[in-house]
């Protein structure tokens, strides 16, 4: 758990906030396991996703097209060679470790039949809250070296519409990483809550997928699935009114979400000593707590996430 901030109030009440054990709601990503359209085995176009443009270093005489280095791919049936036991859905995609090969997606790409954007990605980066990517990822296919490397970002566009990566992993092909084809494994992108004065704050959340190798390293390929997106807002106790003998805290956090009020006349005891006022579930996102005021100078309160 957090050290708890504490907020002086109006009166003689104080505030204390609690950032602990936080819960992720998702957002959805269109097409994040590549079912569409369907394929009856690979498949070049896929829905919602854009791919990265050709560099002039690239040269298309070589045998593939820059097109051919991401498609989707039907998981071949289990018992069969090359079955991945754990894709999403019937479907995934592959990238060519070749720099550059990639995807993204925001509120304003493109994808293979659609020239204008469609939208259909519509999530913001809102002040005070954090985000996780999560990808499902096998490395290694098609002789890949090892060292070759692919980066998962988060990114916002700035005014000249340029993608501007606000939080990264990257990847790296090794035995130790990725033991064999046919099982995924999850990697996240993590990024700390969104302040007033960033730059993305307020601006469309991105994702992108992209092949970071050296020249030197290139070949094979990557396997990808399960594109999740979750925000991540932590319980806030906020706006407290007092009113004829009644004070008014309003509990903010992800919608759905369990919190525990707890309450404690000296805010330097471990939590564990705090009373519980009560367990509420948090709808709507915002709800407001009435207590009453009664025999105490000053009380503190905080907000506990429950699983």
């Amino acid at each position: 758990m957090n050290k708890p901030l504490i907020l002086g109030l109006a009166g003689s009440m104080a505030l204390t906030m609690c950032f602990c054990a936080l819960r992720a709601g998702p957002i959805t990503i269109p097409n994040g396991s590549f079912e569409s359209p369907v394929s009856i085995f690979v498949d070049i176009n896929f829905d919602a996703w854009q791919k990265t443009a050709r560099p002039d270093s690239y040269p298309e005489s070589g045998g593939f097209l820059w097109s051919q280095l991401t498609g989707i791919f039907k998981n071949p049936a289990p018992g069969t060679t090359g079955h991945i036991d754990n894709c999403i859905g019937n479907q995934a995609v592959w990238l060519f470790a070749v720099p550059g090969v990639g995807l993204y997606q925001d509120y304003d790409s493109v994808d293979w039949d659609d020239a204008i954007p469609t939208h259909a990605f519509d999530a913001k980066f809102e002040i005070g809250s954090s985000y996780e990517l999560a990808v499902g990822v096998i490395g290694g296919g098609g002789a890949m070296l090892s060292g070759a490397t692919l980066d998962l970002s988060l990114y916002y566009r700035d005014t000249a519409s340029n993608r501007v990566a606000v939080a990264t992993t990257s990847i790296t092909n090794s035995p130790s990483n990725f033991t064999n084809q046919t099982h995924f494994i999850e990697f996240r992108v993590r990024m700390p809550s969104v302040k007033p004065g960033d730059a993305w704050a307020g601006r469309h959340i991105g994702v992108q997928l992209l092949s970071t190798v050296s020249t030197n390293l290139q070949g094979g390929y990557w396997d990808l699935d399960n594109i999740r997106l979750f925000s991540i807002r932590p319980p806030l106790l906020k706006a407290a009114l007092t009113d004829d003998g009644l004070f008014t805290l309003t509990l903010e956090s992800e919608p759905a979400s369990r919190v525990e009020i707890l309450t404690s006349t000296d805010a330097t005891i471990p939590s564990v000593n705090w009373s519980s006022l009560g367990i509420a579930t948090n709808i709507a996102g915002s709800l407001p707590v009435i207590k009453s005021v009664v025999d105490f100078s000053h009380r503190f309160y905080q907000a506990r996430q429950l699983p």
